[in-house]
């Protein structure tokens, strides 16, 4: 039961890099477009966000593939603290991407903010706290 909710915990980790990969990189523009207010598309700052998604996207891109090579090679980490760390370095992934989130979302309550977390941005939000608190337990998990 433990190696399959494991190995559920990194398919769902897997699938939630790729989609920041395939966000960032392959589709930058569209998301852009979300980030970005129509009056400022026609901005350098809009080809510059375009293009350093492009880096938060190859950042996902390898954590989806570290976690598609955990899954098929789980017997490589045989002790428990191996996974404590490495589940512990996924929920810093996904937290990190959460808190940096938090700011905006304050400001949108008051009317301000660089762009708005609702819809897409919304889900993402809250994707991310949700992987961050699995990872975190999980990794607690196997430490006591």
């Amino acid at each position: 039961m433990e190696d399959l909710a494991l190995k559920i915990l990194l398919a769902l980790n897997a699938l939630w890099f790729f989609g920041g990969f395939h966000t960032f990189d392959i589709r930058g523009r569209i998301f852009a477009k979300i980030v970005v207010p129509k009056e400022h598309r026609d901005t350098p700052v809009m080809e510059t966000l375009i293009m350093s998604g492009k880096f938060v996207g190859g950042f996902n891109l390898a954590f989806m593939a570290l976690n598609l090579l955990l899954i098929f090679n789980t017997e490589l980490f045989d002790r428990a603290a191996q996974w404590s760390v490495l589940l512990c370095t996924m929920s810093i992934a996904h937290g990190t991407q959460f808190a940096h989130n938090v700011p905006v979302v304050i400001q949108n309550r008051r009317g301000e903010g660089v762009w708005q977390v609702k819809g897409l941005m919304l889900f993402i939000f809250l994707t991310d706290f949700t992987l961050m608190i699995l990872n975190a337990a999980m990794a607690l998990y196997y430490l006591i």
